[in-house]
């Protein structure tokens, strides 16, 4: 289920927000790339998710305690 979720979340807060720059050709297959390796950085490092207890997925992974959580 996490893996559809994440889909879900790449699609909706990336992807379909760029479409409309891929359909007009302004954006590469490489560009692409580029834009969801940023993405998947800010997903595991820096977006806050509610079924986590609002930590990151790193922080979360490291154990980082609830109260310690940047």
């Amino acid at each position: 289920m996490f893996v559809e979720r994440l889909w879900r979340s790449v699609k909706y807060e990336e992807m379909y927000l760029k479409a409309s720059l891929c359909a007009q050709g302004d954006e590469s297959v490489p560009e692409a790339r580029v834009s969801l390796a940023k993405y998947f950085e800010f997903y595991n490092n820096e977006r806050r998710h509610q079924a986590l207890d609002r930590q990151t997925p790193w922080q979360a992974y490291a154990g980082v305690p609830l109260g310690q959580a940047a």
